[in-house]
């Protein structure tokens, strides 16, 4: 089955400038677990599974706007008040990008469009955001951070109507105001990424999807700014990397993706720091039945080790019955809250699972 046919435990963990379109070569093998110093071992992945488990589900708490499909949350704050970007495929034409809030991450009201179909060039009909630099701290603030005086945020764009019809390539977008519900200002040099790139990786050659940017201030990489996202090739979707000094120049990071299950979905990657470990919340499909979210884990940010267990949520609900899956995960006074895309009988929406009962 294709994307199209798709579409639609507490623990302590202790001790335990780059020109656009050039190749960075990586001072690692990739591949994931290639290195044996940065492998992960069972007894850390199963700590880290029990801290981040999210087994009871809410429910719904973002429904469909204006009875188009919701989809891909990511959540900051900002002054003390809980903020998601989100997209929508609008009149059935492609997506754009929206903003809500919420003052309890359960209650979130509607503020409006931040991103809308330009109707020209190359992303004249898909417009589909995600929040940079929000603070990857787990059970820190969750702020979204401020750089070069702007906020930040990805998008994947293309020229075509449709859900989510290649090729889709990637821009950047900038604000003064992540709260405001108003257009934000894309990077006069976009896109950053195209399939058609003449450094374009094996695995990225038909479509670019969801990317997400943390901000690694000590430089593991040799530069601030890091980002994961998934693409396609040969009919399965992979996760690779890139870096930037700037957030607007790009570089591709190493030959091959850091999560490949081979066929089938990886993608919508979210990164947090859990003491000295990075992890990744990211879906699966068709690898597995139906489409999971599940993560992955590593020490230096390019070798991931992936859980092979329980996945974090999987269709259990007349509401998430076909797919529950595309993660975003935060931890707020003791308790983690799971945000995902959840298909079933009330269509697309944005749900919810958390770690405690509410």
């Amino acid at each position: 089955m294709n994307r199209r046919e798709f579409g639609s435990r507490l623990f302590r963990l202790t001790g335990a400038g780059v020109a656009a379109g050039t190749f960075f070569s990586a001072p690692y093998v990739f591949g994931d677990d290639s290195d044996g110093s940065a492998a992960v071992s069972q007894s850390e992945m199963e700590s880290i599974y029990e801290e981040v488990k999210t087994p009871y589900k809410y429910g719904i708490i973002l429904d469909k706007l204006n009875g188009q499909l919701v989809d891909c949350p990511s959540i900051f704050r900002k002054d003390g008040v809980w903020y998601m970007v989100f997209i929508s495929m609008t009149g059935g034409v492609g997506y754009e990008t929206f903003l809500a809030k919420s003052d309890d991450l359960i209650k979130w009201e509607y503020l409006g469009p931040i991103l809308t179909f330009p109707q020209t060039g190359w992303d004249a009909w898909q417009v589909a955001g995600y929040a940079s630099l929000i603070d990857t701290a787990w059970g820190g603030s969750a702020e979204i951070q401020q750089y070069d005086g702007k906020y930040w945020l990805t998008y994947l764009g293309g020229s075509r109507k449709g859900y989510e019809t290649d090729p889709l390539s990637m821009g950047v977008a900038y604000t003064d105001d992540p709260t405001a519900a108003k257009e934000w200002t894309r990077y006069e040099q976009n896109p950053i990424f195209s399939p058609q790139d003449e450094d374009a990786r094996w695995f990225e050659k038909t479509t670019l999807y969801k990317s997400t940017v943390i901000w690694d201030k000590a430089q593991t990489l040799g530069a601030p700014f890091v980002m994961y996202y998934n693409a396609k090739h040969s009919g399965a979707e992979r996760i690779g990397m890139a870096i930037s000094k700037d957030m607007r120049n790009w570089t591709r990071y190493g030959a091959d993706p850091v999560i490949d299950n081979h066929r089938g979905i990886s993608g919508d990657p979210q990164i947090v720091k859990i003491g000295d470990y990075w992890v990744m919340f990211y879906f699966g499909a068709f690898w597995k039945p139906k489409a999971f979210d599940t993560f992955a884990v590593s020490k230096d940010l390019v070798h991931w080790t992936k859980w092979t267990g329980t996945d974090l949520i999987a269709p259990s609900e007349p509401w998430d019955a076909t797919y529950a899956h595309k993660p975003w995960c935060v931890k707020v006074d003791g308790v983690v809250y799971h945000f995902y895309c959840a298909v079933g009988n009330r269509g697309r929406a944005i749900a919810l699972a958390t770690s405690k009962k509410l």
